[in-house]
């Protein structure tokens, strides 16, 4: 997400594969573009593990991949590098006016409800204007970029807030705090907004000198409280786009910036990504996610012309310096550190860790921090969740409940009635 013409849906192709229009103008992308990007585990799949329990067992005529003998379903594993899918969405660019329905506004706006995070792409090459034209007299800032998109967002959701607040706040007043909450779940969770998301705005608002009568807060406090809002329910990371057009000290200093704004930012270069990521499906170069622009590798006998070596050369030269493994490594983050998301592995074997097909490993689930035991189950399929009679941890051959919370990288086999 971010203005036009910043390299969103450069970005979005070169970490999905999908292919999208790319030009040079903004509202390139009118409508959203939806794919499947694939990022390693934050630890190495269980499959190490699997082949030092099986030790001899292991027949020498299997595939080992560097050392992997899972067998995925989706995605791959080398070397113990598991690969699991998030969905990503690319929408278009935002302008200023969007919360009035400016540009694109009211489109962009409600597909963030789609998303549990948000990463902003942004241009510190300065070569474009808040509307995403091209200009060498005013080039918006990354932090001015930044500070109009929160500020869009934060507009939009105090619209909905104000709406017919005096008189709901009012209405719920005799239920106390909890039916404010319930007031404000309701405005928000066509959204995605949850209860704890209406907590904190009702605590920031009282943070800041709110009155015990809510239907009386006028459109400051509920603008505090859509900040607030806007804070839980969509984390925002930053892709400094086109860092690799930018002298290093210039970067430093925009990095530094953005990160003063307790923002997880990444220098990227999605136009680099790209390339490299067509050059590895052609069998050009070998080049896995989550390497950065600069780990790639010439295959052996590979059919390179001497102009795409030399374009190749470019790209580790101008981004071997960049902090960071690129774009991959940037979702990898937000998926597993600012979302705090977990991976578990449901198997039907809990000696053998194998599905009922005898394939090991086969699935690697992703779950948000705090899923137990039965949310995997209901994660599988919705009649193992309904069924749900108890579960093993394969790891440590206890039986664990249906409320029990799952670790990263656990492995589970769940006992139901179907």
């Amino acid at each position: 997400m971010g203005k036009p013409n910043v390299g969103k849906s450069t970005a979005f192709s070169a970490l999905t594969a999908t292919p999208v229009d790319i030009a040079d103008y903004p509202f390139t992308t009118i409508d959203p573009n939806v794919g499947i990007a694939w990022i390693p585990t934050p630890e190495p799949c269980r499959c190490k593990e699997l082949a030092h329990r099986l030790g001899e067992r292991i027949e020498v005529k299997e595939e080992s991949r560097e050392g992997s003998i899972c067998q995925p379903r989706t995605g791959s594993c080398c070397n113990h590098r598991r690969l699991v899918p998030v969905t990503l969405v690319d929408v278009a660019g935002l302008v200023p006016g969007a919360h009035e329905g400016r540009g694109r506004g009211n489109q962009f706006l409600s597909d963030l409800s789609r998303c549990d995070a948000l990463i902003q792409v942004v241009d510190v090459s300065g070569a474009t204007d808040l509307e995403g034209n091209h200009t060498d007299e005013s080039p918006a800032s990354p932090t001015a970029e930044h500070n109009f998109l929160i500020d869009e967002i934060d507009l939009w959701l105090s619209g909905i807030l104000n709406e017919g607040w005096s008189r709901g706040a009012r209405r719920v007043q005799s239920g106390g705090d909890r039916a404010l909450i319930d007031f404000i779940v309701q405005m928000i969770s066509g959204l995605g907004g949850g209860e704890r998301d209406a907590i904190c705005g009702i605590q920031a608002a009282r943070s800041n000198g709110a009155d015990n009568q809510p239907w009386n807060w006028d459109e400051n406090t509920l603008r505090i409280i859509a900040s607030e809002i806007r804070k839980s329910m969509f984390p925002i990371a930053i892709a400094a786009n086109k860092s690799d057009r930018v002298e290093p000290d210039f970067l430093r200093t925009t990095l530094d910036e953005l990160e003063k704004l307790n923002l997880r930012c990444m220098p990227t270069s999605a136009e680099a990504e790209l390339t490299l990521s067509r050059a590895s499906n052609a069998g050009l170069i070998t080049y896995q996610p989550g390497d950065g622009p600069s780990g790639f590798s010439v295959n052996p006998g590979s059919t390179l012309s001497k102009p795409q070596e030399e374009a190749l050369e470019r790209i580790r030269e101008k981004t071997s310096t960049l902090e960071g493994n690129g774009l991959i490594d940037l979702l990898s983050k937000v998926v597993f550190e600012d979302l705090s998301m977990i991976v578990a592995y449901p198997v039907a074997d809990e000696g053998k860790w194998t599905d009922a097909e005898d394939r090991k490993l086969p699935d690697a689930i992703i779950l948000q921090s705090g899923s137990t035991a039965r949310d995997l189950a209901y994660a599988v399929h919705t009649d193992l969740g309904d069924g749900f009679i108890r579960a093993t941890n394969c790891v440590t051959g206890r039986t664990v409940g249906g409320d029990t919370e799952l670790l990263m990288s656990d492995v589970i086999r769940i006992h139901s009635r179907t």
